[in-house]
């Protein structure tokens, strides 16, 4: 290979230098890394990115002034934090696909380490690094294969992390394998906002994926359906399981939703235990035999057990673009974000398919400035539920009892405390109302 010129040499010099990144001594670098950096053009390293922005186009909004002078890059990398949750398969692609659209600030939040199982769709991971934190080996691959974008991690819980931690981003993105972790981040998240102050405003990208289906959804405060109005879709089809099973997983879940109880009442199912995988799949096969199914396997019974859903990284792939694409529009105001719900369907083809999810009327937003008297009158005033003596427990205490009347005096001075003082501190502002007939 021939040598570049000097006056090569010298303009990529300046232009790293004027970028910020710091320089590895030549001495330091293998021939491969350095021959790969005189490669690069630096000045024009966010070019893919500049173009969105120096025109419009007939779907941008009206409030979008398209400018060649101030690129693309000067808005993400200076003025935007950006925190992702979760480094599994979705969360190497979006970290990813972050750098590379030039955003510089990233932070990464993941409470899992590394298992060789994930090495096959998570790569930002490789053998040695089994049995790390996911989320602190994603950040060094990251900063080491895009020099100046900054990633910071944090291994452990999201719950770990309080308001002000979360306050500090533009944008939050989820890649979340768990319900329960989904809807701790949308309620803190959401919680975040107070509508007569105008402060607290965080968008939430949220991307998930399940075998060869996936979805990303825009979640904003206020104004779209939260991940809370969605939730009522997600119910398992028990009528089905009990009588007319279809699906060898059907005969699966009767055994351990249905049988499992009646048989050990008092012994929770272990997913990991031979013996109770051993039963489980005696009772499916028998129950699939008995209905003519097919396909009740020892693998299958543990994976329906323990909730296992195959990763494909192809999948991955593509709601981890589609999302990052979501964050670029968003941030930039370029084109319009998704109206709110993007749902990917690839095992019969590629199909994608787009639609406004309502936000649930019967569902309560509590403002931060809300007293517990408050929210008792607003359950008063919900004709869907017609209560007349609603009474309000949290987590392990009693907020306000209407009965006996020694409990609701004793609780009574709490309706005149802030709902967020009175419930648990350490738990989103997320109430599930559960109505007893006495």
């Amino acid at each position: 290979m021939s040598e570049p010129s000097t006056g090569l040499k010298r303009e990529h010099s300046e232009s790293i230098e004027s970028s910020g990144i710091e320089q590895v001594p030549s001495g330091k670098r293998s021939k491969g890394d350095q021959i790969a950096s005189e490669r690069i053009d630096w000045a024009n390293r966010w070019r893919h990115s500049d173009v969105f922005v120096e025109r419009g186009g007939p779907l941008a909004p009206e409030s979008f002034e398209a400018s060649e002078e101030v690129c693309c890059v000067g808005c993400l990398v200076d003025s935007v934090k950006i925190l992702v949750v979760g480094a599994g398969g979705l969360g190497c692609e979006l970290l990813k696909n972050l750098a590379l659209l030039g955003f510089k600030d990233l932070h990464v939040i993941d409470m899992d380490t590394i298992d060789v199982s994930n090495l096959n769709r998570q790569f930002l991971f490789r053998y040695k690094d089994v049995g790390k934190s996911k989320a602190e080996v994603a950040a060094e691959f990251i900063m080491k294969r895009v020099p100046g974008c900054v990633v910071t991690p944090y291994y452990g819980k999201i719950q770990d992390k309080d308001e002000e931690y979360y306050s500090q981003f533009q944008i939050v993105i989820c890649g979340l394998d768990s319900v329960e972790a989904r809807r701790w981040i949308n309620a803190t998240i959401l919680g975040l906002y107070d509508e007569e102050e105008g402060t607290g405003f965080i968008p939430i990208v949220d991307g998930g994926t399940e075998g060869f289906k996936g979805q990303s959804r825009v979640i904003v405060p206020k104004k779209t359906a939260c991940y809370e109005c969605s939730l009522d879709m997600q119910t398992k089809p028990i009528c089905t399981i009990a009588n007319t099973p279809r699906l060898p997983e059907h005969c699966i879940q009767f055994a351990s939703l249905l049988q499992w109880p009646k048989e050990f009442p008092d012994k929770k199912i272990d997913g990991d235990d031979p013996d109770h995988i051993s039963w489980l799949l005696d009772q499916a096969t028998a129950r699939a035999n008995e209905f003519g199914i097919k396909g009740v396997t020892r693998t299958l019974t543990m994976g329906v057990v323990k909730n296992i859903i195959p990763a494909i990284a192809s999948t991955n792939a593509i709601v981890a673009a589609a999302t990052a694409n979501e964050v670029f529009k968003i941030i930039t105001s370029s084109a319009p974000s998704v109206d709110n719900y993007m749902m990917y369907t690839g095992d019969a083809g590629i199909y994608t398919h787009t639609f406004a999810l309502e936000k649930n009327p019967n569902k309560i937003s509590i403002p931060r400035s809300w007293k517990l008297s408050d929210l008792v009158d607003a359950l008063l005033e919900r004709q869907g539920t017609q209560l007349k003596k609603p009474s309000l427990r949290s987590t392990g205490k009693s907020l306000y009892m209407q009965s006996p009347k020694a409990l609701e005096e004793a609780t009574r001075p709490n309706l005149e405390r802030l709902v967020i003082v009175v419930t648990d501190a350490n738990l989103p502002l997320s109430l599930k109302l559960v109505v007893k007939f006495v």
